[in-house]
């Protein structure tokens, strides 16, 4: 590679949770920097959450959610004379997280309930239960890699 290493910029911890991976989150909520109402979505889709799921703590759901939706291979288009083939290929740890994210916030977005608060508390219960769209992502992600199991000597 002819270009330096791109440096990791250190993300601090939320407020209310001191966790990273919540911040991170908030990050991938957040249009037009705008921070604190990424912030306000989040912890009140939590507190629906908690009103919905009283057995565990609203971040445990959110955590289990993430964890249920987060992929372990993923495919990759590959031109090989001429043909395209998808190759399976395992997902490094920080993409894993974004991809994670990424998914149950777009399918949030995507929901029919009436505040964005509302709709990521739903795919958050969702995800938790193992069902939902961005848990339905994840596991056709899985089976198209398990179907082209045979192109994976062609990995780079």
């Amino acid at each position: 590679m002819r270009r330096r290493k791109a440096k990791k910029i250190r993300i601090l911890p939320d407020p209310k949770f001191n966790d990273v991976q919540v911040t991170k989150f908030v990050n991938n909520i957040m249009w037009d920097g705008k921070k604190s109402l990424a912030f306000k979505i989040f912890y009140d889709a939590l507190d629906i959450v908690g009103e919905k799921v009283e057995e565990t703590p609203a971040l445990d759901v959110w955590k289990k959610a993430l964890e249920n939706v987060t992929p372990s291979v993923e495919v990759k288009s590959r031109r090989i004379g001429g043909a395209t083939f998808q190759i399976p290929t395992p997902v490094r740890e920080s993409r894993k997280q974004s991809l994670a994210m990424k998914w149950l916030i777009g399918y949030a977005r995507k929901r029919n309930e009436k505040t964005m608060a509302q709709k990521l508390a739903y795919e958050i219960i969702a995800a938790s239960k193992e069902e939902g769209a961005a848990y339905k992502k994840k596991e056709d992600t899985l089976r198209m890699a398990e179907a082209n199991k045979a192109f994976s000597h062609f990995r780079f």
